[in-house]
């Protein structure tokens, strides 16, 4: 859905408060309060559906069907990196420590994430969503989501870059292997914060999930158990983020746009009902989420209505779609990004006025 025509802009001045106004309403609304219960109810059953993933993989046994609790366990592995994503956010509990304690709770020690490496990532994201320079998740080195990418790549990289919207698929398969190494990574820098606690954490978890497999698994069905749950892991998590800004406007880095209209202009709902909903984390809010980041998931469906309906009193652009057009639609964008390093492109005299 778009919004209707647009109004004239506002001034400077005027549109500094309407973030103001927005957020007010909300407030009233009562959708910033902690949803406690919600919460509960989420933890307690995904945490029963992973202790019921481990018990029904110590039960089969040595047996090739191990590959269906392999994706079933990735399945879980997301929807508990769901619940550390909102922690994250300081959406689940009301004090700081508490969300922390939660956060490493599920990424340390459940997933193998570390939440530090994560959260640090995250909100650099939120602060400056498909920024030139300031966005890590277009800052990735194998995708190019601007001209100026494209056109800037040489060697090996700028061939990945030409097929990128054909190589994006496969590459999802590797963006678990990729979280675990960057949670390594920052865990070996002296800045990282509560290190001791977060290596401590990742390294039982590394400790009992190998265990565990290699003491079920003989080596050959243990290495592709791990290859099919961490490759659908990362899958899941891709597939879940890919929707929100891929083939949304790419801002360039001096870019003066007001906090409202940059979350606004660079993210992209997805429609659905209440198994999008679960499926994507209430990731496919995504406008909702980036105006309030630490709005309650239950509480985005809600708020849907209001914001939509301010966007449009504002003349903003309301963008939705459905999940396989978000995604034909991120594809098209690396698509087209990717053709401009064509030999042809880049000898026009005009390549760099194009996006």
């Amino acid at each position: 859905m778009q919004s209707g025509d647009r109004q004239p802009s506002p001034s400077a001045t005027a549109r500094g408060s309407e973030y103001a106004l927005l957020s007010r309403r909300v407030r009233q609304a009562g959708l910033l309060d902690r949803r406690l219960r919600y919460y509960t109810w989420m933890i307690a059953l995904t945490a029963l559906a992973l202790a019921a993933g481990w018990a029904a993989f110590t039960v089969l046994g040595d047996s090739w069907w191990q590959l269906g609790i392999a994706a079933y366990l990735a399945v879980v592995f997301g929807q508990i990196g769901f619940l550390g994503h909102d922690a994250g956010h300081h959406q689940v509990l009301c004090s700081r420590r508490g969300n922390y304690v939660l956060g490493v709770l599920c990424g340390n020690l459940a997933i193998g994430l570390s939440y530090g490496y994560w959260t640090n990532k995250h909100n650099r994201h939120h602060a400056h969503p498909n920024t030139e320079g300031a966005d890590p998740d277009i800052m990735i080195g194998v995708l190019a989501f601007s001209g100026a990418q494209a056109r800037a790549s040489r060697g090996i990289q700028r061939l990945v870059f030409r097929y990128q919207a054909y190589l994006l698929v496969p590459m999802l398969f590797l963006q678990g292997v990729g979280m675990h190494v960057s949670s390594l990574h920052t865990l070996t820098r002296r800045a990282c914060r509560n290190r001791a606690w977060e290596t401590a954490l990742l390294g039982v978890h590394a400790a009992g999930y190998l265990t565990a497999i290699f003491l079920v698994l003989p080596p050959a069905k243990a290495v592709a158990f791990i290859a099919v749950q961490q490759g659908l892991f990362g899958f899941y998590l891709g597939c879940a983020f890919a929707p929100n800004h891929k083939g949304m406007p790419v801002l360039a880095a001096s870019d003066k746009t007001d906090f409202l209209r940059r979350q606004v202009l660079t993210s992209r709902n997805v429609r659905g009902g209440w198994w999008t909903d679960f499926a994507l984390g209430g990731l496919n809010y995504q406008i909702e989420h980036h105006l309030f980041p630490s709005m309650p998931r239950p509480s985005l469906r809600r708020s849907q209505a209001l914001i939509a309906a301010f966007c449009v009193e504002r003349g903003l652009p309301y963008t939705q779609a459905t999940l396989l057009s978000s995604y034909a639609q991120a594809l098209r964008h690396l698509d087209a990004t990717g053709k401009l390093t064509r030999p042809a492109v880049l000898a026009s005299p005009c390549a760099h006025t194009r996006a």
